[in-house]
């Protein structure tokens, strides 16, 4: 049997080399669009999301950071504050030697 003779017996059912390589291009074509479009979705969630991650990373640094200074009070009444220890051990360990250290070392 011919192309042609196929083609008038099954007009719907069939369809020529250069058909099949348009229909495949259209679809190829279309199925970029969508991997561009859920790229492109996606890049944009997942720098929010980022975002959002940083911040609230950053922001809950800085709250412990703040507590461990003193700066802000404590939670719950957990004292983590560390400058009150700090001042003790200078007060009772480090000005001690420096003392000692006086008739050792000029300009102290």
């Amino acid at each position: 049997m011919t192309e042609d003779k196929i083609k008038e017996i099954l007009p719907h059912l069939c369809y020529t080399k250069e058909e099949v390589d348009k229909l495949i291009a259209a679809a190829v074509a279309e199925a970029r669009a969508i991997d561009e479009e859920s790229m492109r979705l996606h890049n944009r969630n997942a720098t929010i999301i980022s975002m959002i991650l940083g911040f609230t990373c950053l922001a809950l640094f800085l709250d412990g950071t703040l507590r461990l200074l003193g700066i802000i009070p404590p939670f719950l009444d957990i004292d983590i504050s560390i400058v009150d220890k700090i001042a003790d051990k200078v007060e009772t360990e480090v000005l001690p030697l420096i003392d000692q250290a006086k008739g050792y070392i000029p300009r102290i």
